[in-house]
C-alpha cells in the first residue's frame, strides 16, 4: 500500500466518523481534535477503523502519532499499513 493509498483510506474513514467534514477541507496539518472537531470517542471509532481497513494495531500512546494527516501517513506506513 502506498503512501497515497494510506492518506486516501484515513481520509476516507475519517470522514465517515465524523461526516460533517469535507475531504477537501482536511489539510496535512489540521489537528483532528483542536482544528476538526473530533472528540476522544470520534478519535476511538477512527482508530477502531484505520485497524479494521488497514490491519494494523494503533496503541493509545500513539494516538498523537496520528493526529494530523503529516504525521498519520508515514506512522501508518511505517506500521506496515496495508500489508
Amino acid at each position: 500500500m502506498t503512501q497515497d493509498d494510506i492518506r486516501t483510506a484515513f481520509i476516507e474513514e475519517l470522514t465517515k466518523i465524523a461526516p460533517d467534514i469535507a475531504a477537501e477541507d482536511i489539510g496535512e496539518t489540521d489537528h483532528i481534535q483542536d482544528d476538526l472537531g473530533l472528540d476522544s470517542m470520534d478519535v476511538l471509532n477512527l482508530v477502531t477503523a484505520l485497524h479494521q481497513r488497514l490491519g494494523v494495531d494503533i496503541p493509545e500512546p500513539d494516538y498523537p502519532r496520528i493526529a494530523t494527516l503529516s504525521d498519520a501517513v508515514p506512522y501508518l506506513a511505517a506500521k506496515g499499513a496495508g500489508s
